[in-house]
């Protein structure tokens, strides 16, 4: 029996990527077009600026600590760190731009230059990216940096989705900045 489930499993991994490749070539044209025109708005490069100025001689130690503050306070009633966030401008435009998606972007989130949360649609399960592919793939890479996850079905909403992250640019400087990450329902394209 458990071999059987291996091999249900593997076969599901198997068509779970070839899947996620059909959609290779619309995400990147979701990238390359409509979402590099929502990251390129000025008060998303104005919030990133800001937080680079308040996060720039932060330590690993420092966002540990941040990190581990917020993962608590997910669970938490009370949410102070997640709220200052969520309350920001760069929130409230993010989540516009989901809601104006009509269901194709189902969170966005910004992350700065050390890899920490700037602002986002939806709360987010820890404020560090810094040491996932989604930032490391586009901060890291430099401008025009895509970076396209493995689909993965949504256990709540039963829809597919995979995640879509750019690098961002100072269009003053042309240099990378920060990075945003867009959850994408792949039914949507």
């Amino acid at each position: 029996m458990k071999r059987m489930l291996a091999i249900v499993s593997l076969s599901v991994l198997m068509s779970a990527s070839a899947f996620a490749n059909e959609f290779t070539n619309e995400l990147t044209a979701l990238a390359k077009g409509p979402i590099a025109e929502i990251v390129q708005a000025p008060e998303v490069v104005a919030a990133i600026k800001a937080q680079n100025a308040e996060t720039a001689a932060f330590d690993q130690a420092k966002i540990d600590e941040l990190d581990k503050t917020w993962r608590a306070e997910v669970e938490a009633s009370d949410q102070p760190m997640i709220d200052k966030v969520l309350d920001n401008a760069l929130s409230a435009y993010l989540l516009a731009a989901q809601e104006a998606s009509g269901g194709t972007y189902t969170e966005i989130f910004v992350m700065d230059a050390k890899g920490l949360n700037v602002g986002q649609s939806e709360v987010t399960s820890d404020y560090w990216q810094g040491d996932e592919a989604k930032w490391q793939q586009t901060f890291l890479v430099g401008p025009g940096a895509v970076h396209i996850s493995d689909l993965e079905k949504d256990e709540s909403t039963q829809m597919l989705q995979s995640q879509v992250s750019v690098s961002i640019v100072d269009p003053a400087t042309n240099e990378v900045i920060g990075a945003v990450t867009f959850g994408v329902n792949v039914d949507k394209l």
